[in-house]
């Protein structure tokens, strides 16, 4: 029964247009009147308990670093870097999205960002090189998602801390499944592009390849530090946060110059917002993981798929299309933090990897980024390329699908996560 209670009031607070940093407080309050024990300081000591973290600290940083990127300039120089190397075959301006789009990824570590510095740049180029704006828009939404799987990731960071789980350890297995997700984009992309009417761009000479790659060098240095530090044990992620964040206002102000002082009160600004909306989410959702503790609702939901408990693949295949099914109605944040608690101890007791349920449900928390009806990052695109929302989700049919696909592969192969990870680690 505290199971149905606690379904119940989280969506009903949702359906009613609560915002569901409040939705998940009213849940927890709801879970304690059920049961018999409201006491507000439960409220208030989960909460604070819940910011005061030194891991959510890298947060903040890397919120900064990727608003420091994307006004210094670097987003902008790793996208001429790529049109420099692939842009003249057919289908390269898409190539071009998905190899700036992993590169991006190795730097910030935010959906949202990344993809509107890349629809921002690339659809206009798209739309004038002849390209299918509907299906390039799909692209570089799909492009997008892949920030939150490759380290660093805040989404990681927020599983770590919600799951217990090591988030170095985390950052290296994501690796491999965030080039796997880019590879099959590739893949989908030359597939579906064959029908489109392409003028292809000039093929860059050695002399301006050269020059491309010396003027984006000091943005293609930033993964390199922030990974190879992390890596060899010389920095954790929160000191790597950080490292980033000063390295890329060092970059856009002192190399690229485009970042001017003036601009620094508004970039942190933005990246403060950013900043506030996740951990307010984190904090009221530790009081509904502690509820959802001691109500002993992961304990009900182990009894209603005990028959999976020892067949790990097909528990996996369930939580996927489970959080599959979520993911569409809920953002990326608000999905960690609601099934977290709920899933791991099943995790645990079916004796699958931490680590390795960690990649694969963030992985499936993305695709939620890009199925309506939510689909924050179709609605980045939207309003930053200036497409119909109807179009990009038409567009973004075959990408979803080859993401999917990636998906149930490494569920089917979970030694293509485990192994390299180990080796990375």
């Amino acid at each position: 029964m505290t199971l149905i209670v606690f379904i119940v009031s989280l969506l009903a607070a949702m359906a009613v247009g609560v915002p569901v940093a409040f939705s998940l407080m009213f849940c927890g309050v709801t879970l304690m009147w059920y049961m018999g024990m409201f006491n507000s300081q439960i409220i208030a000591q989960n909460m604070i308990a819940g910011a005061d973290t030194f891991t959510l600290l890298a947060i903040p940083f890397f919120v900064l670093a990727g608003e420091l990127m994307n006004s210094g300039g670097l987003s902008r120089r790793i996208i001429d870097f790529a049109v420099a190397c692939v842009g003249h075959v057919r289908g390269g301006l898409g190539i071009v999205a998905i190899v700036a789009a992993v590169i991006m990824a190795s730097i910030s570590g935010s959906a949202a960002a990344d993809t509107a510095a890349l629809a921002a740049i690339l659809i206009p180029m798209m739309a004038k090189a002849g390209y299918n704006v509907p299906r390039s828009a799909g692209l570089i939404a799909s492009g997008g998602i892949i920030a939150p799987v490759i380290p660093p990731s805040m989404a990681f960071i927020v599983f770590g801390v919600a799951a217990n789980v090591s988030i170095t350890q985390l950052f290296m297995a994501g690796i491999v499944p965030g080039i796997l997700m880019g590879v099959a984009l590739v893949v989908a992309w030359q597939i579906t592009v064959r029908k489109d009417n392409i003028v292809p761009l000039l093929k860059a000479s050695s002399a301006e390849r050269l020059r491309v790659t010396g003027r984006a060098a000091w943005a293609l240095g930033m993964p390199v530090i922030i990974l190879g530090g992390i890596k060899a044990g010389v920095v954790t992620p929160t000191e790597a946060a950080v490292i980033a964040a000063a390295y890329a206002m060092f970059v856009g102000m002192v190399i690229y110059r485009e970042l001017k002082p003036k601009d620094l009160p508004h970039v942190i600004l933005q990246a403060a917002k950013t900043t506030s909306i996740i951990m307010f989410l984190v904090c009221a959702a530790l009081v509904s993981a502690w509820l959802i503790t001691a109500a002993n609702i992961p304990g009900e939901i182990t009894g209603y798929i005990e028959p999976l408990i020892d067949r790990p693949m097909l528990l996996m295949f369930v939580i996927m299309l489970l959080v599959l099914v979520v993911g569409t109605a809920l953002d990326l944040t608000p999905t960690i933090l609601i099934l977290t608690p709920v899933l791991m101890p099943i995790i645990k007791q079916a004796g699958i990897d931490p680590v390795y349920f960690g990649v694969m449900f963030i992985m499936n928390c993305c695709i939620g980024l890009i199925t309506p009806p939510v689909g924050v990052v179709l609605n980045v695109v939207s309003g930053v390329g200036r497409v119909p929302l109807g179009k990009v989700i038409t567009g973004v049919t075959p990408f979803l699908l080859a993401q999917i696909a990636v998906l149930m592969l490494l569920v089917v192969f979970p030694e293509i996560v485990i192994v390299p990870a180990q080796w990375l680690r």
